[in-house]
């Protein structure tokens, strides 16, 4: 099932977790329709501008594999409102482009420079919520004593 033109289902629910462990990440009907806008608002104009394929390195997860993964319990993932993109999947355009033209262009609610250095993140959160209250948060991801914390950009 096609999420967008160039996102298909199978891409945001697959997790080695999830089939490791047995459990399903199989999406709401509500979480799929999020899931939908996403690709659309999105992953898509990502990929329309870079002409590129676009990785994504974790997108829906359920509330048991979130647990099993040890995610936070208020997770945008668990409700089919973000995505992890990384372009090392694929290569061809960096996740620094990504993030920058995601910043510049598009409408989304929460976006975060995860790890990395100060030049190329290891990968790029982004969410975006179905109600249109988009927030336009854009944060840092570092580790300081062990503990993953966010810092505004």
């Amino acid at each position: 099932m096609k999420l967008s033109k160039d996102l298909y289902l199978k891409e945001v629910i697959k997790s080695n977790t999830a089939t490791r462990k047995g459990i399903d990440n199989s999406p709401t009907k509500e979480h799929l329709n999020n899931l939908r806008l996403i690709a659309i608002r999105i992953f898509q104009p990502i990929r329309e501008h870079f002409d590129f394929p676009i990785g994504i390195s974790s997108g829906y997860r359920s509330k048991a594999l979130n647990k099993a993964i040890g995610g936070s319990k208020s997770s945008q993932h668990c409700f089919g409102e973000a995505l992890d993109i990384d372009a090392d999947i694929f290569g061809g355009v960096t996740n620094a482009e990504i993030f920058h033209f995601i910043k510049h262009n598009l409408d989304y609610d929460q976006m975060i420079w995860e790890f990395g250095n100060d030049n190329e993140p290891d990968w790029v959160h982004v969410s975006f919520k179905s109600d249109g209250k988009n927030r336009k948060e854009v944060l840092r991801a570092t580790k300081a004593s062990g503990k993953t914390i966010y810092l505004k950009m």
